[in-house]
């Protein structure tokens, strides 16, 4: 049977224009590439996509989310992971690898247990495939195609599970009473396979933390141990607490990949590192402080290769992301978001940007640092250390016709001088403040030193912004709260008998929080003509929120209640969250 060509299924089966793949065609034999390749390069079609297509071409399943579970993992002893990486295999065999052949004396054929499966992402590393079944002793398996990432994802849970746990490997350390000092870095920390305990140890808690999706590691001394904690969805949880004699190898080994002084143990200091673990690029803030116990470091961690959300993921109300989407597209003036550190402010500022960002808009950023890599934007990186603050890049960015501006924060007042000037001149800044709400934001810029004229011209409205964890769908359970509870946030139990109510329980999935995940919940306050007469007449915080309130705005605990409503979070979340 004649196999159908990749074009024909494109053209026939997913409705791809014959002009768009005589475009790829032509350009795979210009550049001696695979047409696949092209198509995916230049984005005419998904992966997924293809994959589908190629699926349909050879007569092999695709699956977009593999089943890792009750797996054997026997193969991890044999096989190199950089084997399978390299070709983008993935063995999934059966626990009870039973064979298929004839093995009873009367020929009867032994009852055949879960056949084993080869992952693939590309027809052409079959032959690869056939070597890996040859080196496991399988004489027959199915195959099935899935995406590099899943692919990727999968070798490295497989593989991480090989690698020893973080307690035991202290109980290594301390078991030998001493730790050999080899800091050498590899580029992916998964292939690292060095003995040295003090390496396995930071490697292990890197890989962990990043595949909790912790945002943070704290290595805290203690009189008498080091407790180490990782952060995840905004709260601390225990990693590990090893002897307090492990604390200064385990400091020493994060200042040697982070290039500091490790001689240096009065002073703070400040570093960065970036990793690759498996298929994800990790950049990792590094600070570390003197104490009277130690030094204690903090690493916070980026995932790089992490895909920006739109707005439109952010499971805002349609009404609220409404008003952001028309802040967005303002031709002029500042709009700030406010809130704590870790509060998602600058995610939605990207969000804003990556809504408004096409070819006849010029979009300059100056960032301390710069998490997100925009394409099409322009974007600057703070260097304190030579004099390029935000202040000095502002004063140039003006000059460079930008249309908006991204202020990463305004911390002086010199920077938000500025800042009102480029908005009074026809650009659109959004730039962010640390202040609790958005009625905040007015008196810190009159305390820094910015006349309240100014403020009612150049500013057009302030948002303020908190993250609120997500109930755990495996394990939520439904429940009517008490009176007591439910009256710190203003509610009856009348209030609350139609709507979807449910509790944080835990499970395996949710690390036994309760939670996975965060939404931002928001506070917009939009400058009308009562809330610019309010703020020339004073700078009070509380007068020109009790304005706000008036003129119907949302504040933050009124969007937690909606989430609550909606069984998306917790009475207790949205108490935690937006008691200021």
């Amino acid at each position: 049977m004649k196999i159908e060509t990749l074009s024909t299924i494109l053209q026939n089966r997913f409705d791809i224009s014959g002009e768009m793949l005589a475009t790829a065609e032509a350009s795979a034999l210009q550049d001696g590439e695979p047409l696949k390749e092209v198509l995916v390069r230049k984005k005419i079609i998904s992966e997924k996509l293809l994959l589908k297509a190629l699926a349909l071409q050879y007569d092999i399943p695709f699956q977009s989310k593999l089943d890792l579970n009750n797996k054997n993992l026997g193969f991890i002893e044999k096989i190199p992971i950089h084997f399978l990486k390299k070709y983008h295999i993935l063995p999934l065999l059966p626990v009870n690898n039973i064979t298929e052949k004839d093995t009873s004396e009367t020929g009867t054929p032994e009852a055949k247990a879960e056949p084993s499966i080869m992952v693939i992402n590309d027809p052409a590393s079959i032959q690869a495939v056939d070597d890996l079944a040859s080196l496991l002793d399988i004489n027959s398996y199915g195959l099935v195609f899935s995406t590099k990432g899943e692919i990727l994802s999968g070798i490295n849970t497989f593989y991480d599970k090989k690698s020893d746990r973080a307690q035991q490997i202290v109980q290594d350390m301390e078991d030998n009473g001493s730790i050999i000092n080899n800091f050498e870095q590899t580029s992916d920390l998964l292939d690292d396979n060095s003995d040295t305990p003090i390496i396995k140890l930071v490697n292990h808690m890197i890989s962990q933390s990043v595949k909790a999706n912790a945002s943070d590691i704290h290595i805290e001394p203690r009189r008498d141990s080091l407790k180490i904690r990782y952060r995840i969805d905004g709260i601390l949880y225990d990693l590990l607490e090893p002897a307090k004699w492990i604390q200064s190898s385990l400091i020493t080994r994060i200042k040697v990949m982070a290039n500091m002084d490790i001689a240096e143990k009065r002073l703070p200091q400040d570093s960065r590192i970036e990793v690759r673990i498996g298929n994800k690029d990790i950049d990792i803030r590094i600070s570390t402080i003197p104490t009277t116990l130690g030094e204690r470091v903090v690493m916070r961690l980026l995932d790089k290769s992490s895909s920006l959300l739109s707005l439109s993921q952010f499971g805002i109300a349609p009404q609220r992301l409404r008003m952001i989407r028309d802040l967005s597209r303002l031709p002029n003036g500042i709009i700030l978001m406010t809130g704590p550190t870790g509060s998602g402010k600058t995610t939605t500022l990207y969000a804003m940007l990556s809504e408004i960002n096409k070819s006849d808009i010029n979009i300059i950023t100056v960032e301390d640092p710069v998490e997100y890599k925009l394409e099409g934007i322009s974007q600057i990186q703070v260097n304190s250390k030579i004099g390029l603050t935000f202040a000095k890049s502002l004063r140039s960015i003006v000059r460079q016709d930008p249309d908006v501006i991204l202020i990463g924060e305004i911390r002086d007042q010199e920077t938000a001088s500025i800042a009102v000037q480029a908005a009074l001149t026809g650009h659109l800044v959004l730039s962010t403040l640390h202040t609790n709400d958005s009625a905040s934001a007015i008196t810190r810029l009159v305390d820094i030193g910015i006349e309240p004229f100014l403020i009612t011209s150049a500013v057009r409205a302030v948002m303020a912004q908190r993250l609120i964890r997500i109930l755990c769908d495996d394990c939520k359970e439904g429940y009517m709260p008490g009176e007591d509870l439910l009256k710190d946030l203003g509610l009856t139990v009348e209030d609350c008998k139609s709507k979807q109510i449910y509790k944080a329980t835990g499970c395996k999935n949710c690390f036994h929080t309760g939670y996975k995940g965060r939404t931002p919940i928001f506070e917009i306050l939009p400058f009308d003509e009562k809330i610019k007469t309010t703020i020339l007449k004073t700078s009070d915080a509380s007068k020109i929120r009790e304005v706000a309130i008036a003129q119907n705005m949302s504040t933050l605990l009124e969007n937690g209640i909606e989430k609550f409503f909606n069984g998306i979070t917790t009475i207790e979340e949205v108490l935690r969250v937006t008691q200021l």
